[in-house]
């Protein structure tokens, strides 16, 4: 699976770590930026991400800014993105058994190198199960982003 992965200043030190852990599952990472400067914000960073999973560049994607919080709010805004923080490993893999989650959001200012390795891991296990009552939420989900945008 090819993974984007970015990060703002506040996660570029968190970045290398998950590169690293998507490369050693297995997977390959792309990586979509952030050099850890103090300009690096992470609208910018998660566009990338977006970008990258919407063109088929990337099946899924990470994104880290120093709290998560920032990152997945952009994310979210992206149509077909489904994003959250995920700061424990039930979530981590949760959010896509039930939730299709495809993009895992970190705070690099929060979680440490090896917690961060956990719910990578946990993230890029987990498979959506496909089960109606998910399908037919996630359907749901669709339908408000869908009647949302046409408002605009």
């Amino acid at each position: 699976m090819r993974v984007a992965v970015a990060a703002d200043h506040g996660g570029f030190v968190l970045k290398q770590r998950a590169l690293d852990e998507v490369r050693s599952l297995g997977h390959e990472p792309l990586d979509c930026g952030g050099v850890g400067d103090a300009g690096d914000d992470y609208p910018d960073f998660v566009r990338a991400v977006g970008e990258a999973m919407t063109t088929g560049r990337a099946e899924r994607g990470i994104v880290i800014c120093g709290s998560g919080v920032g990152a997945s709010f952009a994310a979210c805004k992206i149509p077909g993105i489904r994003a959250a923080v995920c700061h424990d490993t039930y979530s981590a893999h949760q959010g896509v058994e039930h939730d299709n989650m495809n993009v895992l959001c970190l705070g690099g200012r929060i979680v440490g190198e090896e917690l961060a390795a956990e719910l990578i891991r946990a993230f890029l296990g987990a498979r959506f199960t496909g089960l109606d009552r998910f399908v037919r939420r996630l359907r749901k989900v669709d339908a408000i982003e869908e009647e949302f945008r046409s408002h605009q």
